[in-house]
Parts: structure tokens; sequence; C-alpha cells
């Protein structure tokens, strides 16, 4: 199970959090997100347990916890929707908009059709 854990202090290490999860059982992985340009932390991150049941433990039990001053916001993390994105307003079709750039052409307005 994919597990997300928010609110991490930026001092939070991968190894820190692999430490806090390990006592509820196996811990595959553990990636913390951080700023591709900085390597600045986020302060949100996943951890994968294989086993539902130890997965759900860990949630139950380190959501709300402190670890170093930040209280833990730790739940089952959402699949990833499709095409991804984010936050991000999805990709816009190339091509032309109409009411976006230059000078109409003036079709028998004012102003003629000279620009």
């Amino acid at each position: 199970m994919n597990i997300y854990v928010g609110n991490l202090s930026y001092q939070v290490t991968e190894e820190d959090l692999k430490k806090a999860f390990e006592p509820f059982g196996q811990v595959d992985s553990v990636n913390i997100i951080k700023d591709k340009f900085s390597g600045q932390s986020k302060g949100f991150g996943f951890v994968e347990m294989p086993s539902l049941g130890e997965a759900q433990a860990a949630i139950s039990e380190l959501n709300g916890k402190d670890l170093k001053g930040r209280t833990l916001n730790v739940n089952e993390a959402r699949p990833r929707t499709e095409g991804g994105g984010g936050r991000r307003g999805g990709g816009g079709g190339g091509g032309r908009r109409e009411g976006f750039g230059g000078k109409r052409p003036s079709g028998g307005r004012e102003g003629g059709g000279n620009y």
C-alpha cells in the first residue's frame, strides 16, 4: 500500500521516515518529494508497505504524531489520476485560438481595413 505522509519538517530524511514506519512492518520504499531545482523538501512524501494490515496500523498510529517538531498527516495515498499534472490545468490544444492575439480584420466596421 502506498502511504502519503504530509506536514514533514524540512529536516526529516528518508531514513527518519523509514525508521518511523519500520516498527509496523516491512517498508519497501520511502520517497520524500523535493523541489527539482533547490533539492529542498516540499514537506511531504510517500512510504510503500507491502502488507495492507501493517500499512493501516502505521497510518492509524502515526497520523497526528510528532516527528521532528511537526504533526504528521498520514493517510492512504490517492492513486495518480490519468495524465497527472497535479494542480496545474490541463494542456490546452495547440493551434489558433479566437479572441487572443493581434488585430482582426475589420469586416466593414469603422476604422477601415488598414493596419
